[in-house]
């Protein structure tokens, strides 16, 4: 009996402490904002955002006296500690961890497969979904009562810890286990852009009708995907997304741990949806340098700056490996700035298929990622024919007033 009045105190005054600590960061920030005007972000006077994990409170008593699995990867934290070791020192039994691509810890290179493993520091056992299988199989979740997804999203269509997620729910609804999602704020929230995946085109870096810039939260987009029958056989899953406060999709957030290896900083995390169209062509944006996704270049093109991709932590056989690329430096451009377009901006994609082309070097690669990517056939033909950016944003307008329509009914944050 006095192990567990111990035992209970312990995890009230946990609770407390987190409520005490979330206050003060509110109180403290509450007049926060962002300075755009002056492509400048005004980080003193920002709104300090609670994200989900540390709500625990709000979550504490579905994952009590339950044998659970978390979804987690290095972003997972509460504070300074991680996700997982937070709820086994609560006692929660952790019983299994799911990891996504680039691993429980982050560090995996782009696109390298992974293999299960086990914890050293928890002994928790990890299944790779990122290896043999992206679907947790009826097996793995044997006895699980309750899985929790916690991972960061960048807010891009195809940043892949979505179509984890979207396994992962399709796996609860089929198995009758409760999913619960805690949100995280999406860095590239404050706008929604691109051309609307088409069916033809559904893959593991896209399998929505959705824009390449949703402007969701990913708890707003588990929402999504439950009400809108997108998971087999129309299953739903028995939801539940633990909310943030303080967050607005205006909101600036500046990620507080490297995503994934070559997502470096926020600079790139803002670049990213502009310049991934770019990864179906024979263009480098700086895997194989300390600068991806804030840099372009071609070896076979002019340009007054210049790189060498080589093999590092994020790329073991980055594009244009060894060879001198030749374009143009982003990495001082200020975050402000890159906010400030409220797009993807269109002139990357554009100028560098021009030079390429012109330079008699192919620009596409003839693998279908280009196609997969943009989520559409389309954009490559008006490419191809010179249309101008007004003719091809038009050709999205449709489909992003119907996404729009849909979004709008899984919106949390205003």
């Amino acid at each position: 009996m006095l192990d567990k009045l111990i035992q209970r105190s312990i995890v009230l005054t946990t609770l407390l402490l987190l409520g005490i600590a979330t206050f003060s960061a509110c109180k403290y920030n509450e007049q926060r904002k962002v300075n755009v005007a002056s492509h400048e972000i005004d980080r003193e006077t920002m709104a300090e955002i609670i994200v989900g994990a540390e709500r625990l409170a709000l979550y504490y008593g579905e994952l009590k006296d339950k044998k659970i699995a978390c979804v987690v990867n290095h972003t997972s934290m509460v504070k300074d500690q991680h996700l997982v070791d937070s709820l086994l020192n609560l006692d929660i039994h952790v019983a299994k961890v799911f990891a996504p691509e680039h691993g429980f810890r982050g560090d995996v290179p782009d696109g390298e497969k992974i293999a299960d493993d086990v914890d050293p520091k928890t002994g928790v056992p990890i299944v790779s979904l990122y290896g043999k299988k992206r679907k947790p199989s009826p097996e793995d979740l044997e006895g699980i009562e309750v899985v929790v997804f916690d991972i960061q999203d960048v807010g891009a269509r195809f940043y892949t810890y979505l179509s984890t997620m979207h396994n992962i729910m399709e796996a609860c609804a089929e198995n009758g286990i409760k999913c619960i999602v805690l949100d995280r704020p999406n860095p590239n929230g404050h706008y929604v852009d691109g051309p609307v995946l088409e069916e033809d085109q559904k893959s593991f870096v896209g399998m929505h009708p959705v824009p390449i810039v949703y402007g969701m939260t990913i708890g707003e987009y588990a929402r999504m995907i439950n009400g809108e029958g997108w998971l087999k056989g129309g299953v739903k899953c028995d939801l539940e997304v633990i909310e943030l406060k303080n967050y607005t999709h205006n909101s600036f957030y500046e990620i507080p741990i490297v995503p994934s290896p070559n997502l470096p900083n926020q600079r790139a995390i803002l670049l990213y949806p502009s310049l991934c169209f770019l990864e179906g062509t024979t263009v480098s944006i700086g895997r194989g340098t300390d600068l991806q996704f804030q840099v372009i270049g071609h070896p076979d093109i002019s340009g007054v700056y210049s790189f060498t991709p080589q093999p590092n932590r994020g790329s073991k056989y980055p594009k244009n490996e060894g060879m001198n690329c030749r374009g143009e430096d982003l990495s001082k451009l200020t975050i402000g700035s890159i906010i400030e377009e409220g797009s993807i901006n269109l002139d990357y994609l554009i100028n560098y298929h021009q030079a390429v082309t012109e330079s008699g070097s192919p620009f596409f690669k003839e693998n279908g990622h280009f196609d997969r990517i943009a989520g559409t056939k389309a954009l490559k033909q008006q490419l191809k024919s010179g249309a101008s950016e007004e003719e091809i944003r038009a050709s999205w307008k449709d489909g992003l007033d119907q996404f729009k329509q849909i979004r709008n009914k899984y919106l949390i944050y205003p």
